[in-house]
């Protein structure tokens, strides 16, 4: 029993770890000084233990700022839900139909991805977000997509309270410096202090909390809107990005086929059902999903695997011309490839001038892929992967021949 009590304790502060990096402090700290602020001067604007309106006010506040504590947490700390490892389908064969990852020596279930921030495999990955500094995926997909609705309703109200207060408290100072004859009135008549006093201090955080709530409004907001779009259609971003991928190699290669996303159930409430459920628990095991008539239950993998064989293809063979120290936004590399740098936390790769890089997708001033170390490369055997300037590279004489682009480049120029 207390060796079970140790481990359960020792997970809980493995957890609470995911609160020391820059996202969760950053978010925490945006709510912490909005509901502040918006506690403070309801107090000023809409006194809650006089009027009725007033304390459905005050409570309506507090309201948000449990809600969104609640889903944003459970975020955070349910977590995506993972693979098992060493996982495998219960028909042998059905293995020829899925990637295979080393890390977690287990195969990759359909709709799931290898994490590189979270070292495994997460079952219907979405993306990972910095912000909760966890995915977003099969379990706590709810959790998110409720935190990001709640967030920007919750900024709204306490936005109104901010303006309502800057107006209410600047009108009566002025009312009171227009009016002085009200100077000479008896103490009884006037009306009583302010409980916290509302100075210049106290208006510039006001307007900065103001600042803050309309930010989040808008970002956040539009975050949501992404959110409810692909999960109304069943997908998630990286099966967006999928779906976008096939349609470019189907038109790439001009073949006879047409790819149909094979999670879409037709209805919208129906996809709805997959992710919000009554009992907040989302349906299925995160393994095995059903699938629209006329598809295969692994038309998205088999999917995935052309367009892992085709990316090889499509590959193009760069040797470094110039060493580059891995740096996010380079300052000697030129203004406008520190300007371009990628809006990604996806690593950036070490060069020395006489290397080589496979690359497999790019920008007009970036380029994505993996530097080969050895032979067994091709095999995946040993891999560096990320971005790395285009500057820094030149295109191999074998490779130039080809006049091969890598994925996106041809896009771009």
């Amino acid at each position: 029993m207390g060796t079970f009590c140790s481990v359960i304790k020792f997970e809980n502060l493995q957890e609470l770890k995911r609160l020391c990096h820059w996202g969760p402090i950053i978010a925490l700290g945006v709510i912490a000084i909005c509901s502040t602020m918006a506690m403070i001067d309801s107090v000023l604007w809409y006194w809650p233990l006089h009027t009725t309106g007033g304390s459905v006010n005050f409570i309506m506040l507090i309201n948000w700022t449990v809600m969104i504590l609640y889903n944003y947490f459970n975020a955070m700390f349910v977590g995506p839900g993972f693979v098992p490892l060493r996982w495998k389908p219960e028909i042998s064969q059905d293995t020829m139909y899925l990637q295979y990852c080393k890390v977690c020596q287990a195969y990759k279930a359909p709709r799931s991805h290898h994490c590189r921030k979270c070292n495994r495999c997460v079952m219907k990955m979405d993306h990972h977000c910095p912000w909760i500094n966890n995915c977003c995926g099969y379990q706590n997909h709810a959790s998110f997509t409720l935190f990001l609705l709640l967030a920007p309703l919750g900024c709204i109200h306490a936005a109104f309270i901010f303006v309502m207060t800057m107006y209410t408290q600047l009108y009566n100072r002025l009312s009171f410096g227009w009016n002085t004859v009200k100077i000479d009135m008896s103490a009884a008549r006037r009306d009583p202090l302010p409980i916290v006093p509302f100075g210049l201090a106290a208006f510039a955080t006001t307007l900065f909390a103001l600042g803050l709530a309309l930010g989040t409004t808008i970002a956040v907001g539009m975050l949501f809107f992404i959110q409810m779009k692909i999960i109304l259609r069943n997908k998630t971003s990286i099966e967006s990005w999928i779906e976008e991928k096939a349609k470019d190699r189907i038109q790439y290669y001009q073949l006879d086929e047409v790819f149909v996303f094979p999670y879409d159930m037709g209805s919208r409430w129906r996809n709805f059902k997959q992710v919000f459920t009554w009992s907040g628990v989302p349906e299925g095991d995160g393994l095995e999903w059903p699938v629209r008539e006329g598809c295969h239950p692994y038309s998205l993998t088999i999917e995935q695997l052309k367009q892992k064989a085709d990316k090889r293809v499509r590959s193009v063979r760069y040797k470094v011309i110039e060493d580059y120290s891995g740096a996010c936004c380079p300052l000697n590399k030129g203004i406008k490839t520190f300007f371009t740098s990628p809006c990604t936390e996806e690593p950036r790769i070490r060069l020395q001038k006489g290397e080589f890089i496979l690359a497999t997708r790019g920008l007009r001033y970036w380029l994505y892929g993996d530097k080969i170390l050895d032979d067994s490369f091709i095999e995946g055997v040993s891999r560096i992967r990320g971005w790395f300037p285009r500057k820094c590279v030149e295109k191999c004489p074998c490779d130039a021949e080809t006049d091969q682009a890598p994925e996106g480049e041809k896009k771009n120029r």
